[in-house]
């Protein structure tokens, strides 16, 4: 028995024309016990590749991309082998197919949590990311790039591998014309937030009611906390991050620390009124460094100004 089986990936490796021929496709070769725990594509999107690690002082720096881009996330279920362990073969395969590393970083000297959440990955629970133990690395061949993460649970390896051919529309999708979207995640109030943790890895607790500038949560009883703690209970192995956000207006240093203020009111409002295990739910800040519309009006101001649940973990034992 071999050590490692081949999972195949297409990536286009045509130049910047807007419709091209598919090359050969890339082997990666993982370890033997890799099962794809999600994947997903879009024929024409756009992806910020990260370059850089997250200070204090600024976000991450990262390259803008518009093309053809493929996901794909692995479990290595059982897997004993440290993130470096599991890391080091892939990086070699990379640069042997003639791939030049831009970036490549590990944990706290990436940025940590704030650098993780700057990440587009697949959400849990196809990729599991440990804030204390993970490893990055972003790619270019001519037109071509990738970003690799790799990160462990307990007893799992996981992998999440995103390709983007630049400038590239895939041709079987001639109706879908290459563009920009500006508003992640709007829409999302549609759906429960139970739905939108385990489709997305993220949602929005909408109706949240702070005081102009103070990070006490107003008294009260709000539908998205109630909803939250119902998944919750019916997910017992689950446990979330609550990512609290600011729209642009004063310093980031100050809005992080307002933010995370925030989230930890509503993980306090979680844990006393409905009684979710404080283990279970940690808070943290990021500022006005995600806004998921625009910040010159003050309607995309107040809804720049709120807390998401983010899913961590669930049954990865």
């Amino acid at each position: 028995m071999t050590m490692f089986r081949s999972a195949l990936l297409s990536i286009a490796l045509s130049g910047l024309a807007v419709v091209a021929a598919r090359a050969e496709p890339l082997q990666l070769d993982l370890p033997e016990d890799a099962t794809i725990s999600a994947s997903d594509s879009n024929p024409a999107t756009d992806y910020s590749l990260l370059t850089g690690p997250w200070t204090s002082a600024a976000p991450a720096s990262a390259r803008a991309l518009e093309g053809t881009r493929i996901d794909t996330a692995w479990r290595l279920r059982g897997n004993q082998q440290t993130t470096l362990q599991i890391m080091a073969p892939l990086r070699s395969q990379i640069e042997n197919a003639g791939y030049t590393v831009l970036y490549d970083c590990a944990t706290e000297a990436c940025g940590g949590f704030d650098f993780r959440y700057q990440l587009d990955l697949l959400p849990e629970p196809g990729m599991h990311v440990d804030l204390g133990d993970f490893l990055y690395l972003a790619a270019r061949k001519g037109p071509e790039y990738l970003a690799l993460t790799v990160s462990r649970s307990s007893n799992s390896g996981f992998v999440n591998l995103t390709t983007l051919s630049a400038g590239v529309v895939d041709a079987a999708r001639p109706d879908n014309p290459l563009q920009i979207t500006t508003t992640k995640g709007t829409g999302q109030e549609s759906r429960p937030i139970g739905t939108l943790l385990q489709t997305e890895g993220h949602g929005v607790l909408d109706g949240l009611d702070f005081a102009s500038g103070a990070d006490e949560l107003k008294p009260g009883s709000y539908n998205s906390l109630a909803a939250l703690a119902d998944y919750l209970a019916s997910a017992p192995e689950a446990s979330i991050a609550l990512v609290g956000h600011t729209d642009m207006e004063g310093a980031l240093a100050g809005n992080i620390d307002l933010s995370k203020r925030r989230a930890e009111a509503v993980r306090q409002r979680l844990i006393s009124d409905y009684g979710i295990a404080p283990e279970r739910i940690v808070a943290e800040g990021a500022g006005w460094l995600a806004p998921i519309t625009t910040n010159l009006t003050e309607e995309g101001r107040r809804t720049n100004r709120r807390v998401e649940a983010v899913l961590t973990s669930t049954s990865l034992e």
